[in-house]
């Protein structure tokens, strides 16, 4: 997969004080932030519903507004910034979907699997797909050996942010983003591929 494109929208000083003002308990604050990171919200969205079956139930608005009723939910959580925000609305998004799959699987008894692109790594051609739940359970792992690593895949894959967005929220230099981008996407290649075998 190529890598996701750069987020085109710069870091507002106005995005960084409402998030600190969401922060500190301001809940209007959210409200006004909304507005500021919709087009990115409906863009992680749409990254996220790319791999869907066509006729989801979900979609992208739909998406972005149970992102947002979440977010609601999440009184105390600590801003740092924009990327921060994104990579927490990846995380939430990719939790929706997973839910969503599970009910359907639920209801239809290993009916249609829900698939999301896994072109982590350019040995894999675009038109292959793996399950969601396998990459929810397999990312899972991931976060149970190696937290940050999965948060990388989270940030980058799901949400689409760059080398220094992911580096940012994370408080880590862009080398170390790389690298943890470069050993996850191997480690998951892996565990989805045996996952097939067993």
């Amino acid at each position: 997969m190529p890598p996701p494109k750069p987020s085109t929208a710069p870091e507002s000083p106005e995005v960084t004080e409402l998030l600190l003002a969401w922060s500190n308990g301001d809940e209007s604050a959210l409200n006004r932030l909304v507005p500021l990171v919709h087009r990115e919200l409906r863009r992680v969205a749409r990254r996220q519903m790319a791999g869907e079956h066509a006729g989801h139930t979900l979609q992208t608005t739909a998406l972005v507004n149970e992102a947002y009723l979440r977010l609601i939910d999440l009184k105390r959580m600590r801003w740092q910034d924009r990327a921060h925000f994104l990579g927490m609305s990846a995380r939430l998004m990719r939790r929706i979907l997973v839910d969503h799959a599970r009910v359907r699987q639920a209801q239809k008894r290993g009916g249609a699997e829900q698939r999301v692109p896994l072109e982590l790594a350019e040995s894999i051609s675009t038109e292959r797909a793996v399950d969601l739940l396998a990459m929810d359970d397999a990312l899972d792992a991931l976060a149970a050996v190696d937290a940050r690593k999965a948060q990388v895949v989270e940030m980058r894959f799901f949400g689409g942010l760059s080398i220094e967005e992911a580096a940012g929220a994370l408080g880590v230099s862009p080398e170390t983003v790389k690298r943890d981008w470069r050993v996850a996407k191997a480690w998951l290649l892996r565990e989805l591929e045996g996952r097939k075998v067993r």
